[in-house]
């Protein structure tokens, strides 16, 4: 293939990022179905969640297990807010520094793109590096360390969440 325009030269290097990104980190698009749910706010459908995992979730040592959380929009949202609203939900499980929450918040902006009805956001829990997160099946920048990826899927998991039903059909409880 030539690379003598730079959109050529561009597309040669996305097409490699892409591979470097399998077939590894890309385990999570063979783990089965384990949960699902629907997340409204004030009755309005915003999102279905999926828990996808190689083994079921245990919910006491759920950030000890590989998993990835799967949510498919209803309906468009930007992506600061998006970011936003987790940091604020990730809050919910206890204080956070204010330089450590400036971190996580600037991560959380550079993974989540506006989404559109039907777009799909895939956050993969790796317990022993963090998260990553994918938007509509691409890897995304933006990744979060151990303890901030334990805080992000806690939105949906830790007892603290704010959707207690939510949580309990996620994790089967």
């Amino acid at each position: 293939m030539s690379c003598s325009s730079p959109w050529s030269r561009r597309k040669a290097l996305l097409a490699g990022a892409t591979l470097l990104v399998s077939p590894a980190l890309r385990a999570h698009e063979d783990w089965p179905l384990r949960s699902q749910g629907r997340f409204r706010y004030l009755g309005l459908h915003v999102y279905d969640a999926k828990l996808l995992a190689p083994q079921p979730l245990h919910p006491e040592r759920w950030t000890e297990q590989a998993f990835a959380l799967e949510l498919v929009y209803a309906r468009e949202l930007k992506g600061v807010r998006i970011a936003e609203r987790s940091l604020d939900e990730m809050r919910r499980q206890g204080e956070l520094a204010p330089e450590q929450a400036e971190r996580w918040l600037a991560a959380l902006k550079a993974a989540f793109p506006d989404v559109r009805e039907g777009d799909r956001l895939r956050g993969v829990h790796e317990p022993q590096q963090g998260a990553r997160f994918w938007h509509n099946g691409q890897p995304r920048p933006g990744q979060l360390d151990r303890e901030a990826a334990a805080r992000f899927f806690g939105i949906w998991l830790h007892p603290a969440t704010s959707e207690p039903g939510l949580r309990k059909r996620l994790l089967g409880l």
